[in-house]
């Protein structure tokens, strides 16, 4: 264990249903190939959504949806209201969804920022809307589609493993999420609790508003998104996040594109103790990882949900850490870190009432 601080619906059953949806069950099912479909919505991926969706819809009604279509447009294991929701008003087009509380950037991957086309499609695959903001707080955030890896134990040929980040066991993330693209700045932190507890702010550091906060406790970081409406991500969703597809101990980065375990390229995309000047540096001047997401191993350590425990050997779903312990995980690479100690795998743990640090703050997680 590396302890602080060694580094410095609607369920609506057919009988209630309006008479002008449930005219929709007369329809007769057009027989066409199945595609892919870019939205969920579009459950024949014939790439419209119209009366056709409604009626397989309606005729898969609160079953799994599964059978020559997809039905279960949400993905939550049942047909029902908010599959018709999502159906309703994605009417017509095949655009993407963009979630009530968000306000669109970008619809689709760009393939600037997600490089491999597999992970395009698997995003566009999802139905939401790549790149949105959150309206509230104007966090940018990215879609992080549903996927497995392998969680845990990544070294370098310079570094080993802790205890800790064993054993390596299958994950799997059934459901889409939303991530923040960058840190959660100190100007953001401000505008929603109305203080600013970072250390590098002040007439020393002009461009502070654009630094991440830091200097906060997991209890400090909790307060923050139950305020804002939105949520740590967990400890596996952090890791999932990190690695965007790769095995190795760093992300995808100019000149490796499926990651690289060799410790003197991290500083091409993270601000760590050789580069730094031994501050924290403004949001996204590094180039991002395979999902589109910047500084996440480095810059500032961030809070995860989970309470810091032992890893189970078997295949997780949805994991969501041991029910309680004596800390909460925290995750990345910091300012003042080597690289070894930004590796994907590191686990950090403290007290969620602990000591507040310059060296840690946090990335936000929404559902859609």
């Amino acid at each position: 264990m590396i302890a602080r601080r060694n580094s410095c619906a609607l369920g609506c059953r057919s009988v209630c249903l309006p008479p002008w949806i449930a005219a929709q069950c007369a329809l007769v099912l057009v027989a066409v190939a199945p595609v892919l479909a870019q939205c969920p919505a579009d459950v024949n991926g014939d790439g419209s959504i119209g009366g056709s969706d409604l009626s397989i819809v309606l005729s898969a009604w609160s079953s799994n949806g599964q059978g020559q279509y997809d039905a279960d447009i949400n993905n939550d294991g049942i047909v029902g209201g908010a599959d018709l929701t999502a159906l309703l008003s994605a009417w017509g087009s095949c655009a993407p969804i963009v979630p009530a509380w968000a306000t669109l950037l970008e619809a689709s991957p760009n393939p600037a920022a997600v490089h491999n086309e597999a992970t395009r499609a698997a995003i566009a695959a999802t139905g939401y809307a790549w790149r949105v903001r959150h309206t509230v707080t104007q966090i940018e955030m990215v879609l992080i589609p549903p996927g497995t890896f392998d969680m845990g134990c990544s070294p370098t040929p310079q570094s080993g493993c802790w205890l800790e980040e064993n054993p390596v066991h299958q994950v799997t993330l059934t459901q889409p999420f939303y991530l923040g693209r960058y840190e959660v700045t100190q100007a953001q932190w401000t505008a929603v609790m109305g203080s600013n507890p970072s250390h590098f702010q002040g007439a020393s550091y002009p461009d502070a508003a654009s630094r991440p906060v830091e200097r906060i406790n997991y209890n400090d970081a909790k307060a923050f998104v139950n305020a804002a409406g939105m949520r740590l991500p967990t400890e596996a969703e952090w890791e999932y996040s990190y690695r965007a597809g790769t095995r190795t101990a760093f992300h995808s980065m100019p000149g490796f594109p499926n990651g690289t375990d060799d410790e003197s390229n991290l500083q091409l995309v993270a601000w760590i103790g050789i580069n730094s000047g031994m501050q924290t540096r403004p949001i996204g001047l590094k180039p991002g990882n395979g999902f589109g997401i910047h500084d996440i191993a480095g810059n500032v350590l961030e809070w995860t949900n989970d309470w810091f425990g032992d890893y189970p050997s078997t295949p997780q779903v949805d994991p969501t850490g041991v029910p309680s312990a004596w800390g909460r995980v925290f995750r990345s690479g910091c300012w003042h870190l080597g690289p070894w100690l930004s590796r994907v795998s590191v686990r950090f743990e403290d007290e969620p009432e602990g000591l507040r640090v310059s060296d840690t703050g946090l990335r936000v997680a929404k559902n859609p």
